[in-house]
């Protein structure tokens, strides 16, 4: 049975033809029904106005209202009524008497023979009827009006009528006239029926109903089981939907479908896309106190964007994919810099020794490593927390391949011990304050740029100083800085770094503040309140 119904089953183009053609032609059918009824009662009545009009004209017909005074009537009246009867294109006009006695017929046969209907309502009451009623001629619409003569007496009857089957002739030629304009609409309604449904069928690719549902389905699961947040957007800015990912990744509702999105770095992008038509990936974005990385792809029809495909990546995520391969890349970068230091002082040392130099030699040999020996020494003296120090000595190496100046004040001093989030949410701010300062002083001053990095968890906060010899930040320019997108630098990928830095610090509730240094450039001071968790290395 499924096999059958399934072989017998109508395609969606046929569905629509056959539908949209069934209202054509019953709104068709309906309106001819309706018309034909129309022309029915209004030849009716029309025929009957106009057989009233002739038999009052032949019952004012002075030749016929003298004929009846004549020894013989129908002589004169039989002749009067025939031409008017063929004048006026009526089936019969019958003149009789008071006593029903035909003074003319059509058929002279039936002349002085007495009238098959009665005469009382128009001789007695003197009324004019129009009726439908049988005759000796048949079925016909009558008409019947008394004749006056010139004393004002009632001296017979005109009866004028036309004949129905000559009548339904008439009708039926109306009618085919109209079933023949009617077929022009059915027609082009035909057409437009197929092509109205070609046309769906085109715009849903020519798949059926079933099809239609079951790819909405698929695509649907397709998507709920994305591992990456997937979100939609028109370009009225505002989100159509979103995978399961998204929702759970957006629970505080900074993202909600039908909602507008209010992220200011998030809608130049989107506006970005539109005006491009073109994607764009890997890019920043900071939403709330979290980072992410997005992917931005336009929804084209007809080459013109009617919405935008957001993937949203964490860069927990990410860095959870990719930790060994940061590890690699981070120690080769290190390798890289302490390479190319050393190779200088290596080359250095060795051309001493050709000549024969080995006191300065050895005293180069000395100071590097008293130089980095001093600065491990302090930094696992001074910083009780591995990460933060972890840090610090890898901003010592950078700044070395930046060829800048990263001095620590001596005095500095952190014996708190911090817990695994708290390092984590500290170390960006620490680094990210830290790389602006070395690449605004290396800007400014090239190899002459200094950098000096204080801190201390003396009292109820731990503070970070950072300062360098670079431009500088203006007064006006101190809240603008932190925006999200805001750079002075070029390339992709840029004014993100202080973002987070302001992000991470409310998550402590702590403060930034910027002055000018007196080195020359800007002075960050960092100020993060301790938590209960933060505990006193004994």
């Amino acid at each position: 049975m499924y096999i059958i119904a399934k072989k017998i089953r109508i395609n969606l183009l046929t569905q629509l033809t056959l539908l949209i053609t069934f209202v054509v032609f019953i709104s068709t059918f309906l309106v001819s029904t309706l018309f034909s009824g129309m022309i029915d009662e209004i030849i009716e009545h029309y025929i009957g106005q106009e057989a009233m009009t002739v038999a009052e004209l032949t019952a004012n017909n002075n030749t016929i209202i003298q004929a009846f005074d004549e020894r013989y009537p129908s002589e004169k009246i039989q002749a009067v009524a025939e031409h008017i009867r063929k004048t006026t294109g009526a089936d019969y006009v019958t003149v009789a008497n008071l006593n029903g006695i035909r003074y003319s017929h059509p058929n002279p046969n039936y002349i002085g023979k007495h009238t098959v209907t009665s005469n009382d309502a128009t001789l007695k009451r003197h009324e004019s009827v129009i009726y439908k009623g049988n005759g000796i001629s048949g079925p016909a619409i009558k008409a019947k009006t008394p004749i006056w003569n010139n004393k004002g007496e009632v001296i017979g009857v005109s009866s004028v009528g036309f004949l129905v089957n000559n009548i339904e002739k008439q009708v039926f030629e109306y009618r085919v006239k109209f079933i023949k304009l009617s077929l022009i609409p059915l027609i082009f309604g035909v057409m437009g029926a197929i092509f109205i449904a070609r046309r769906v069928k085109k715009l849903i690719f020519g798949l059926e109903p079933e099809e239609i549902s079951y790819l909405f389905r698929e695509k649907e699961a397709t998507l709920e089981s994305i591992r990456d947040a997937t979100v939609t957007v028109n370009i009225e800015e505002r989100v159509t939907s979103m995978n399961k990912r998204a929702r759970e990744l957006f629970r505080d509702h900074s993202l909600v479908v039908g909602g507008i999105i209010k992220n200011e770095h998030l809608n130049e992008l989107i506006k970005e896309v539109i005006n491009k038509k073109a994607g764009l990936a890997n890019k920043n974005l900071l939403l709330g106190h979290q980072l992410y990385i997005l992917d931005l792809s336009p929804i084209l029809k007809q080459n013109e964007v009617k919405g935008i495909v957001l993937t949203i990546r964490t860069i927990s995520e990410i860095e959870q994919l990719t930790t060994e391969v940061s590890k690699i890349k981070t120690f080769s970068e290190n390798m890289r810099a302490q390479n190319h230091e050393f190779l200088n002082k290596l080359n250095t040392i060795y051309g001493l020794l050709i000549l024969k130099q080995y006191d300065r030699a050895r005293e180069i040999i000395s100071s590097e490593v008293k130089e980095r020996q001093d600065i491990i020494s302090f930094l696992v003296s001074s910083v009780k927390d591995p990460l933060i120090a972890a840090c610090l000595l890898g901003k010592v190496n950078r700044s070395k391949e930046l060829k800048v100046s990263l001095h620590f004040e001596h005095e500095s001093n952190l014996t708190s011990v911090l817990t695994i989030e708290d390092s984590k949410n500290l170390v960006p701010i620490i680094g990210n304050i830290i790389d602006n300062a070395l690449e605004a002083a290396r800007v400014k001053n090239g190899m002459n740029g200094q950098v000096k990095v204080s801190f201390t968890d003396l009292g109820k906060d731990i503070i970070f100083d950072v300062e360098d010899n670079g431009a500088g930040v203006q007064k006006e320019m101190a809240s603008t800085i932190f925006i999200d997108g805001y750079t002075t630098k070029n390339g992709e990928n840029h004014g993100i770094g202080l973002a987070i830095v302001k992000s991470s610090i409310a998550l402590f509730n702590g403060e930034i503040y910027i002055d000018n240094s007196p080195l020359g450039g800007a002075r960050f001071t960092i100020v993060i309140p301790k938590r209960t968790s933060l505990k006193k290395e004994e």
